[in-house]
């Protein structure tokens, strides 16, 4: 048996997520459908390295699959692309050794969250970035970014049915930053993430753009552990999944 991890990049807006569930379409059954194909009929279980929400977008997901087909890598690559459908491409695929698992041995994980903050809406963005039209302090928003860095109990910021054991994560960057045309990325790399952490890091972050809380009440809000008191779950249209590590950082 062969262990092999693909990198997937894929446009979320049609999918319900990437988990296989009884009520829509997901990346983990188009996936397992178009190996299926490719394997000739074997059926295999595709793990992946996080479970992204309906609407939530990838540029460098990463899964794992093991198979005893001896198809060349390429066949994973180019024949893989052959089958899946025009939202879902793998960017690589390599062999790795038995034992590795997308999730499992994951050391980190990061996402880019994009915000259009101009007058007027863009046609361009209304799927890949959750419009703004009241302008932002962005200087505000990193203020309040920087003292939600490093190890806490992120409780406040992750979602109520989240099945997280532990809610202590080690937040290893997050930066906002203006780029062109009004548009505004934030950028958060942790060890993990609780269930709509980086959604509601960001809705938090967007109220202290808004002038609607103050930078420095993040520690207290971090303290408190309470959801009900953090900003609201940004869309998950903005949210891509970007990079997915395995060595430490």
């Amino acid at each position: 048996m062969r262990t092999l991890k693909l990198t997937l990049e894929y446009d979320g807006t049609d999918f319900v997520g990437w988990q296989v569930q009884p009520n829509g379409r997901t990346v983990q059954e188009v996936l397992e459908g178009a190996l299926a194909r490719l394997l000739g009929g074997e059926s295999v279980r595709v793990t992946g390295a996080g479970r992204t929400d309906a609407g939530v977008h990838a540029l460098g997901q990463v899964a794992t699959f093991r198979t005893a087909r001896e198809l060349p890598l390429q066949a994973f690559e180019k024949g893989l692309n052959a089958i899946l459908p025009d939202d879902v491409a793998v960017v690589s695929a390599e062999e790795v050794a038995e034992g590795f698992d997308a999730r499992r041995s994951a050391s980190g994980k990061r996402y880019v969250y994009r915000i259009s903050n101009r007058p007027g809406r863009s046609p361009l963005r209304r799927r890949t970035h959750w419009e703004l039209f009241r302008p932002l302090d962005v200087e505000a928003m990193q203020a309040a970014a920087d003292r939600l860095l490093g190890e806490h109990d992120f409780s406040a910021f992750r979602a109520a049915d989240c099945p997280a054991k532990t809610t202590v994560r080690i937040l290893r960057r997050l930066d906002v930053r203006a780029g062109a045309a009004g548009e505004i990325v934030i950028t958060a790399e942790a060890t993990a993430f609780l269930k709509h952490m980086v959604r509601n890091l960001v809705g938090t972050l967007v109220e202290v753009g808004l002038g609607k809380r103050e930078a420095g009440t993040m520690p207290a809000l971090l303290a408190s552990g309470d959801r009900r008191l953090a900003g609201r779950t940004a869309p998950a249209k903005g949210l891509v999944m970007e990079e997915v590590f395995y060595e430490p950082r």
